[in-house]
């Protein structure tokens, strides 16, 4: 009895948690509550898989309960052996033809999910933007608006975004749970897809491909705004300046320190010419992360300066010329911090940032 009271109380403390933990997680950032077109298909494939699976289970304990209990050993049994049966052909195609039925049931709406999902006969009259998967970053080429940014991809709501989407180094994946599935991101073939977001947002987007130290962390934000928000927006990075100058004494610091140290690799403005090196830094001062996984603030900036390695172990900056010469220390980055903070396309970000920022603060 008393082994039985034990494994009681672990069971109730196992499904405690479980339901504890269930609801933990980020806003945003789960395929359980689909707010995108390609999210709402995969749910509903798994709504349905569920269910099959709850009326199998359901079946296969009732035969077993039944059967347990109906032919159970009783007194005066211990050396009766049951009767055989076998070569009953009834129940060998009855138990063929219910898997099989099964299995029909949850292929037709997968089936037709992926080619659904697949479709691209409105990529040419649809906004598409060419993804390029780095260790361990992203980069987002707008080719008919002619810009590029990088770590946050800008969409209109309820509209297709094709995503041309190749790696230049290693096997990445590109995942957004709450508006699309997955789709591997090769550096030998490109693959697309399209997402579309039903509401205005920052949702989070993850490699889901093992591709170094810092996988888990090359995480970025798909920023869902109106279509009138959306315009502001391509409009202003179409006119990100690239001889931009400082306004504050600091940052006038910071920007010369920036081009002596940091101009080869980052773009200050969004123009698409620039070769993809390091991450554009056009509309810096806007961002929702910094390294796409800290939050924005100035001390957040200068430690991914002083020490990236600490911040995502094995990215591309850990080769760069200031790091080998530990020409930049604290106070030298405070004042590229300075700089970069002032590198706004727009005074002030969309309000899917502000409130993006303001939750992650409350949530802190």
């Amino acid at each position: 009895m008393k082994g039985w009271m034990g494994k009681i109380r672990t069971l109730s403390l196992f499904s405690f948690l479980v339901i504890i933990l269930s609801a933990c997680g980020k806003d945003n950032l789960t395929a359980l509550v689909p707010k995108g077109y390609g999210a709402e298909q995969s749910f509903n494939v798994i709504i349905i898989s569920i269910l099959v699976m709850i009326v199998v289970f359901v079946v296969v304990m009732a035969i077993y309960v039944y059967v347990v209990l109906k032919y159970r050993q009783r007194k005066g049994q211990e050396d009766q052996i049951p009767k055989q049966t076998e070569g009953n052909k009834t129940l060998e195609v009855v138990w063929t033809v219910i898997p099989i039925l099964l299995l029909i049931i949850i292929a037709v709406p997968t089936i037709a999910s992926t080619y659904d999902l697949a479709d691209e006969s409105e990529k040419e009259d649809s906004i598409n933007v060419n993804v390029t998967g780095l260790q361990f970053w992203w980069n987002f080429e707008y080719p008919n608006e002619e810009i590029q940014t990088s770590q946050e991809l800008y969409i209109p709501v309820n509209e297709r975004i094709y995503l041309n989407m190749m790696s230049s180094d290693v096997i990445h994946s590109f995942w957004v749970p709450s508006i699309s599935g997955k789709m591997d991101v090769s550096p030998e073939n490109e693959n697309t897809m399209y997402i579309e977001a039903y509401e205005e947002g920052v949702y989070w987007g993850k490699c889901t491909e093992f591709c170094g130290d810092s996988h888990s962390l090359m995480d970025f934000k798909i920023v869902a705004v109106s279509q009138e928000e959306y315009d502001q927006w391509v409009n202003a990075m179409q006119n990100t300046d690239p001889e931009y100058t400082a306004e504050s004494a600091t940052a006038q610091e910071g920007q010369e320190l920036f081009e002596n140290s940091c101009i080869s690799c980052h773009a200050i403005d969004a123009s698409s010419n620039h070769p993809v090196i390091g991450p554009n830094l056009a509309d810096f001062g806007n961002r929702t992360k910094v390294a796409g996984i800290n939050d924005f603030s100035k001390e957040e900036i200068v430690r991914w300066i002083v020490d990236p390695a600490e911040v995502k172990p094995g990215n591309g900056m850990l080769d760069a010329p200031y790091l080998q010469e530990n020409s930049i220390g604290q106070a030298e980055a405070e004042k590229i911090a300075d700089f970069l903070m002032e590198l706004k396309a727009t005074d002030e970000p969309v309000d899917s940032v502000q409130q993006f920022r303001e939750n992650e603060a409350n949530d802190n």
